[in-house]
């Protein structure tokens, strides 16, 4: 499989901050238990978690401002 580049995930999320914080959530819910979103054998939570946000499997829910 191709490597996986910040660049990849850029495509899908607005700024290099929400990817980080995107990356992190998501690694910590792998290694909390759950399942992977693509196959990736042998390769890093990390890896997986930025593979799962290139491919459009992870996305950002952005909340309602309230109006004042």
């Amino acid at each position: 499989m191709a490597r996986i580049t910040i660049e990849d995930c850029l495509k899908r999320v607005k700024n290099r901050f929400l990817l980080v914080n995107m990356v992190a959530k998501r690694v910590r819910q792998i290694r909390e238990g759950s399942e992977y979103l693509v196959s990736s054998p042998k390769n890093e939570d990390i890896v997986v978690s930025m593979r799962e946000i290139a491919a459009g499997k992870i996305t950002v829910k952005e909340e309602e401002k309230e109006s004042q």
